[in-house]
């Protein structure tokens, strides 16, 4: 586990910034400790009933395959854009833009031939499914991301070629679904909050510099260079298993990080230091099994 101790060094440095460099060594200090009960504290999953929204077909080289695009509010959202803003987006960081769903595991079913096929159900945020209805374009990109994701997920091979169901909004049964239970880190402000009057970039956000480094083995440490801003409000921080996306108010910034590391998501910690314009980032790290 992580000694507290190591984490005095990196903050020794800067004793004269005063009560913010204080709150964010005590910050640091606190996600060390909750280390020791970070396994027994949350459950690691939550158990989930996806509702039926729609089904494609399409087929690999084992047959025919059929992607059950379901719901659930239990899902966090995708980030909230106009469909101009994400195509615009999509064309400068395919990679900017995330749609988070549970792929659940295949089930083998009988189509309306009475043939054997294989269906996957894949869950999306009640509340976007149902922006998506009146939206071929977010349809389609859906139905792209969890194709692929399954391809990834399962080893797969689809065809990208594919067409919705009439009247059918599922094939077989929609099981339920176990997700992580995960909690956004909330970035904490250091000093009183002040809101400078940013102007949207004209050429898209800006990609911060990231400084990574291991205070201990099982804690890992970031500062977020944002030198256009003066404070934490707008900011936006998702840190999965392995990955950091983090977005500015108004498109100033924007990181999409892969961290080739197992991250406790649900117990890192955040905080904005206005005098270092920097966002820095605590995330413990979960043991590599054995």
């Amino acid at each position: 586990m992580a000694d507290s101790k190591l984490l005095v060094p990196e903050l020794s440095e800067a004793e004269k910034m005063g009560a913010d460099t204080a709150r964010f060594e005590e910050l640091l200090l606190q996600a060390s400790k909750e280390l020791q009960q970070a396994q027994t504290s949350r459950p690691e999953s939550t158990q989930i009933q996806p509702q039926p929204g729609f089904c494609i077909k399409t087929n690999s080289s084992e047959g025919k395959v059929f992607i059950n695009i379901c719901h659930s509010p239990s899902i966090p959202p995708p980030a909230d854009m106009t469909e101009d803003e994400l195509l615009q987006m999509l064309e400068e960081d395919q990679a900017g833009f995330r749609i988070p769903m549970s792929l659940g595991e295949p089930h083998a079913e009988l189509d309306a031939k009475g043939q054997g096929c294989t269906a996957y159900d894949v869950a999306v945020n009640s509340d976007f499914y149902r922006r998506m209805q009146n939206s071929d374009f977010l349809r389609e990109l859906v139905v792209t991301i969890a194709r692929e994701g399954l391809e990834d997920k399962y080893s797969l091979q689809l065809n990208p070629e594919w067409r919705m169901l009439k009247n059918r909004p599922f094939l077989g049964s929609i099981s339920q679904q176990n997700i992580r239970s995960q909690q956004r880190p909330r970035i904490q402000e250091l000093g009183n909050l002040y809101t400078p009057d940013s102007l949207r970039p004209e050429e898209g956000p800006e990609k911060p510099h990231l400084n990574l480094w291991l205070e201990a083995p099982d804690l890992l440490l970031a500062e977020i260079d944002l030198p256009r801003l003066d404070g934490a409000l707008g900011l936006s921080l998702e840190i999965g298993e392995n990955r950091l996306v983090m977005g500015g108010p108004q498109q100033l910034y924007h990181l999409d990080a892969y961290i080739p590391l197992r991250i406790n998501s649900e117990e890192s910690k955040a905080a904005f230091h206005r005098k270092r314009k920097q966002l820095m980032v605590a995330m413990p790290l979960l043991s590599v099994a054995s």
